[in-house]
């Protein structure tokens, strides 16, 4: 049966994976015959080689970033990875397209200074070039072993060591340290040091307390209904002991009673002072202890709450930044009063569904409510991830064809990315996350501490706040460090975090920046060599 089954989804997969590859590359050929126009046919190789470059980045971001984002929701098995992939596809380019451009600014003129030494429109090229395809092979190598890491580091990595190099060759002397923006560097530092720690400490505070009112609560309900279960079996097999030793005149006596008060203890309306039978009498006292344990007061009062907090705070980032590009015209006034109102519907929808689950299974109940939760934050957390993370292919392309269509490095910090290269890259990113993003997806959704949809949950809505708080800031954090950190923090609650994996995961975190770095310097001289 399982070679069958084998059998019949290899060449459904192996159909898929055409069909993403042809997406992605017709994608790409698409860009390229419109960037040729864009850059008014100025260095054709070069701009063909940048997309191309930029692209591999791109699909390894997605390959390991993207796949690190959604390994909570895959993990705690709200969605599946195919799912995984419709909301990124969705999600994450709308993030990058709407909301990308802070960041990319950042990215594309605050880590190198071009304009500190006297280059050559190919020489600065040529760092771009070394710092993606630098970053981009480190990434490749890091998710093919499981192992969630930071894009921006991989990037910034790239972009100091080619940077370094250049300079070197220009001024053959410790000049070339002139490039680096030392000072953006250590805002850019201190943020890689407290991503994981806010990240950890939001998802800690947060999940502490929905395991505490939520999870723990229904636990002591779920045992409290079984002990009853258990009570009313044991009450029945001493009834029926009790009836084997009376006499057949005793027997029909209480049969007829029972017989009567079954049809009465059928009737929703009964009232105990109805019942003739003890037998009806002990089962109508077991009831009533039943009935007066508020099993689903957790559901009903606490999941709404956490649900239309959490909309609240995806509203919030949407329509404080997300959306800011669109130019709608909101007033604050007018921001806070749709969020508040999103906010009272999402309770109100909430608290209906959780009245429809009464009669079901509690801890089922609990996880198909915080499954549709996550399925909401995974889309927040998407959105605000391609908003922030999207940049680190974006930024150096967009810089590498503004001097390409320009001739000049002294680049236009205003000047909006164009739409098609979000959404190419967007297309190479899921791509990405379906070629090669299941080994990170297992590592964080499942490996490093176990997930359940209120976890999962958690994790995300903690994550796409501080990230999207960063975004805000245009500081390029590692959303990778902030997801992670928030996944210990359940980890910490739970008593279940994986310290074990955390070890090679933290030697990659350190050496990322260095290995990408060594891996430009060595790129940067092999293009130098060319062009």
């Amino acid at each position: 049966m399982a070679s069958d089954t084998s059998s019949v989804r290899s060449p459904l997969i192996m159909r898929v994976n055409y069909t993403f590859a042809a997406l992605l590359i017709g994608t790409i050929a698409y860009f390229i015959y419109w960037g040729l126009g864009y850059t008014n046919h100025h260095s054709p190789l070069l701009f063909i080689i940048a997309t191309l470059f930029g692209a591999f980045m791109a699909f390894n971001i997605g390959g390991n970033d993207v796949a690190n984002s959604f390994g909570t929701s895959v993990g705690a098995g709200t969605l599946t990875i195919p799912q995984a992939l419709g909301i990124a596809a969705v999600f994450e380019v709308s993030g990058a397209v709407i909301a990308g451009g802070e960041v990319t600014k950042t990215i594309r003129h605050s880590i190198i200074d071009l304009g500190a030494m006297h280059l050559t429109p190919s020489q600065c090229i040529n760092v771009m070039l070394a710092a993606l395809l630098a970053a981009a092979i480190w990434l490749l190598i890091a998710s093919k072993k499981g192992l969630p890491v930071s894009t921006t580091h991989s990037l910034i990595g790239g972009l100091i060591g080619g940077g370094l190099c250049l300079g070197y060759l220009v001024t053959g002397n410790s000049n070339a340290f002139d490039l680096i923006q030392w000072n953006k560097m250590g805002e850019i530092g201190l943020s890689w040091v407290i991503s994981p720690v806010l990240g950890g400490a939001l998802s800690f505070i947060l999940f502490s307390l929905i395991k505490k009112h939520v999870l723990d609560y229904n636990d002591r309900m779920n045992t409290a209904l079984k002990e009853i279960k258990q009570e009313k079996k044991a009450y029945k097999e001493k009834h029926k002991v009790w009836f084997e030793q009376l006499s057949e005149t005793e027997k029909i006596t209480i049969s007829s009673a029972i017989a009567r008060d079954a049809e009465n203890y059928s009737d929703p309306d009964y009232s105990i002072d109805e019942l003739e039978s003890d037998y009806y009498k002990g089962l109508a006292d077991i009831e009533s202890h039943k009935n007066s344990i508020d099993a689903f007061k957790a559901l009903h009062n606490w999941v709404p709450l956490i649900s239309a907090s959490g909309g609240m705070m995806i509203t919030a980032m949407l329509l404080f930044k997300g959306l800011t590009n669109l130019h709608l015209g909101l007033s604050v006034v007018t921001n806070f009063l749709l969020i508040i109102m999103i906010g009272a519907l999402i309770w109100m929808a909430t608290f209906i569904y959780a009245k429809t689950l009464k009669r079901k299974d509690l801890s089922k109940s609990t996880f198909l409510m915080f499954s549709w939760m996550q399925v909401f934050t995974a889309a927040g957390f998407a959105f605000s991830h391609g908003a922030n993370d999207i940049s680190n292919a974006v930024g150096p392309f967009a810089a590498i064809m503004d001097i390409i269509r320009t001739g000049d490095t002294g680049m236009d910090t205003n000047a909006p990315i164009p739409a098609p290269v979000m959404i190419t890259f967007g297309v190479a990113l899921i791509v990405g996350l379906w070629f090669i993003g299941k080994e990170v997806i297992q590592t964080v959704g499942t490996n490093l501490a176990k997930m359940h949809p209120a976890s999962g949950f958690t994790a995300e809505l903690s994550s796409a706040a501080i990230v999207m708080l960063a975004t805000l800031m245009g500081l390029p954090v590692s959303s990778t460090h902030i997801l992670v950190g928030a996944v210990l923090g359940i980890g910490l609650v739970n008593h279940n975090a994986n310290w074990k994996l955390m070890k090679p995961i933290a030697l990659a975190w350190i050496i990322t920046l260095p290995s990408a770095a060594l891996l430009s310097v060595l790129i940067f001289l092999g293009l130098n060599s060319f062009f």
